[in-house]
């Protein structure tokens, strides 16, 4: 193990990596720092490490850094997750010196095909119609939607939002965008900010919700918000799901039958805390469509989001500027 305590600065990787990884962050570190791997060492060699770490590469916190390490972390100045959402980072447990980025835009172009899919999917209504045929039931004339025409709503119109817009837009689906500045370079009818949000809601055909978690974005979309939508409307949600009320759209749901949810995202996900579970039934009702937080992952895309944050780091040891640095602000109290 190379000495963290050389002229070099050092990057500690918190989580496992196989031989793969580690030869990415090599690759793409090994010139500017020393890199050690906290995997695998013993207890008083994790907290030397830790102790003098200037850049910590990390993906799930809690279960990477133990409670008693985190005093340990004096030196940091820089913390890049490999996941792209800080909603559940610890921003309490580091120095207020320290910056923390997300690894945004890493997992864009997966998630956005995903979130097409359940789009089409909905608009197409296969699994009423699927459900229909395993009852023996046959249809033929029962009308489904073409994506043609239709207006995407896109909230939060950062990378998976941008490239959810480029699929749509290949069926002909008009885009309206909202983002926190209002503006866009990207190909687009409408673009505004969340105080546009009624606006959009009420104008469109599917929703897309793409942004982060944020202190002003937790319960963006309760039962008002989704009143003002159309009835036979579409939101599929692939950020994080404290974004919509969960109460509030299990009802909408049941109570609009042509109105359709497509989630890759649940208020009770698996954890250090607990399984999987719904406190509402959605799966009893036919126009809901979930996935089990699966849309990122794809052959070869943790190696891409490895790489990407290394690379992120990298500006960071150059002095250059850096991507997906987030606002404490944003997420503590």
């Amino acid at each position: 193990m190379a000495d963290p305590r050389s002229d070099r600065r050092s990057v500690v990787v918190t989580f496992p990596v196989g031989e793969r990884d580690r030869s990415i962050f090599a690759e793409e570190l090994g010139d500017l720092a020393t890199v050690t791997f906290l995997d695998g060492l013993a207890d008083e060699q994790r907290l030397d490490v830790l102790r003098h770490a200037d850049v910590l590469l990390t993906w799930l916190w809690d279960r990477e850094i133990r409670p008693d390490e985190r005093a340990a972390l004096a030196k940091v100045r820089f913390i890049q997750q490999v996941n792209a959402g800080v909603d559940t980072f610890p921003f309490g447990d580091v120095p207020a010196s320290a910056t923390i980025a997300g690894n945004v835009g890493a997992y864009s172009e997966p998630i956005a095909e995903h979130a097409l899919a359940m789009a089409l999917a909905a608009a197409k209504r296969l699994l009423p119609r699927h459900a229909e045929m395993s009852r023996g039931e046959f249809h033929s004339f029962v009308p489904n939607r073409m994506l043609d025409g239709l207006v995407f709503g896109i909230i939060g119109f950062g990378g998976i939002g941008r490239a959810t817009a480029h699929l749509a837009r290949a069926f002909g689906a008009r885009i309206h965008a909202l983002n926190t500045s209002g503006r866009t370079d990207e190909d687009v009818e409408f673009a505004g900010t969340l105080a546009d949000l009624d606006t959009v809601l009420a104008a469109a055909d599917v929703v897309i919700v793409a942004l982060p978690l944020t202190r002003d974005t937790r319960g963006l979309i309760g039962a008002r918000e989704l009143g003002l939508m159309k009835p036979d409307a579409i939101i599929v949600n692939v950020a994080r799901a404290a974004i919509v009320d969960e109460g509030a759209l299990f009802q909408h749901l049941k109570g609009h039958p042509d109105f359709f949810a497509g989630l890759d995202v649940w208020w009770n996900e698996p954890g250090p805390t607990g399984g999987f579970r719904t406190n509402f039934p959605f799966f009893e009702l036919p126009n809901v469509i979930g996935s089990p937080h699966n849309s990122a992952i794809v052959p070869g895309v943790l190696e891409g989001a490895a790489r990407r944050a290394a690379a992120n780091v990298a500006r960071y040891l150059r002095g250059e500027e850096t991507k997906g640095v987030m606002r404490r602000e944003d997420y503590m109290d």
